[in-house]
């Protein structure tokens, strides 16, 4: 079923202004919201800041002619659909073909009955409603694609993608980048004794600590099963080590309880902040899973920091290898 008129956009662009308020008459009492461009310029202007969902153009404008602003608009918004419908005089099949051959959808030749119109912009309409259901679907798919199912914390997918942006930004500009890798401390004997739902718990619990205390411009991720990874831009190490104590202290607070016992958990953390090295951030991300395993080895609970990375002389290190 089509949605409500009034959630579609039109866009009337003809130098006419008997016709614009042909098409207003008709198009008016329908409860479209209705939008008029006198030029081609003046149409690709409007269809920038409105996007709309269906264009009704002239065959002949006084600055570009239909078929180039269809060109225009296929070419300038792909990243919106419209579908498009060209007023013509002419009913030629060459020219005809040649509109739709542009990116034209649909033609209506001049003079038009009201109620043909209406009914190919209704055809319009199912179309934009078709549009909107496969963006949403896709939408769904990618966010499920980049999001863990169990936590849904971004994947190592999502993560890896946004922080290669954010290390190249920051190597450019010059800005301070850490990177924590952490895993929760005896997880697989929590597991083994209190079940596999207890454990999807314990790491939809953590996920939520990290959440919580994780900036708008930073990300936290689940890149394993019990391990995840968190890029803290603008950030140098002592602040890093700032975030991590606190995120140490709130997972401190927390209390699982399972039957008759309450267990508490802990997490180790690697930390290791971006020098100004030809280093990438695979690089970046070793030193800190190395900084983890340190932190594990010698305790659990604890925190390490990364050692500054050894330049050897005369090597070259791609900076996205």
């Amino acid at each position: 079923m089509v949605a409500e008129t009034t959630e579609f956009k039109v866009l009337i662009a003809d130098d006419s202004a008997v016709y614009r308020k042909l098409l207003e008459t008709t198009l008016s009492p329908q409860g479209y919201l209705t939008y008029f461009a006198k030029s081609g310029r003046e149409t690709i202007e409007l269809v920038a800041e409105h996007e709309p969902d269906i264009i009704i153009t002239n065959w002949m404008m006084p600055d570009i002619a239909g078929l180039e602003l269809c060109r225009h608009l296929r070419e300038d918004f792909k990243h919106s659909y419209a579908y498009i419908i060209i007023l013509t005089g002419v009913s030629g099949k060459q020219e005809i073909s040649a509109g739709l051959a542009c990116g034209a959808d649909d033609y209506l030749t001049k003079p038009f009955a009201p109620e043909e119109l209406k009914a190919r912009i209704r055809v319009g309409c199912r179309v934009i409603e078709f549009h909107r259901q496969l963006n949403e679907k896709t939408r769904l798919l990618e966010s499920l694609a980049l999001t863990d199912a169990l936590t849904a914390l971004p994947n190592r997918r999502a993560i890896e993608a946004w922080a290669q942006i954010e290390f190249a930004r920051a190597v450019r500009h010059g800005f301070p980048l850490c990177v924590v890798m952490s895993d929760l401390d005896r997880f697989k004997q929590l597991n083994d004794t209190f079940g596999h739902d207890a454990g999807d718990a314990i790491l939809k619990r953590v996920a939520k600590v990290l959440k919580d205390n994780c900036r708008s411009s930073n990300m936290c991720a689940r890149v394993g099963g019990e391990e995840f990874l968190t890029v803290l831009t603008h950030t140098g190490l002592p602040g890093g080590l700032v975030a991590i104590e606190k995120i140490q202290e709130r997972l401190a607070e927390q209390v699982f309880t399972f039957g008759s016992v309450s267990v508490a958990v802990t997490a180790s953390f690697g930390i290791a902040s971006l020098e100004q090295e030809p280093e990438s951030f695979v690089q970046l991300v070793q030193r800190a899973d190395v900084a983890l395993y340190e932190a594990k080895r010698s305790g659990r609970n604890r925190i390490s920091v990364a050692p500054r990375p050894v330049k050897v002389p005369g090597e070259v290190v791609s900076q996205f290898s």
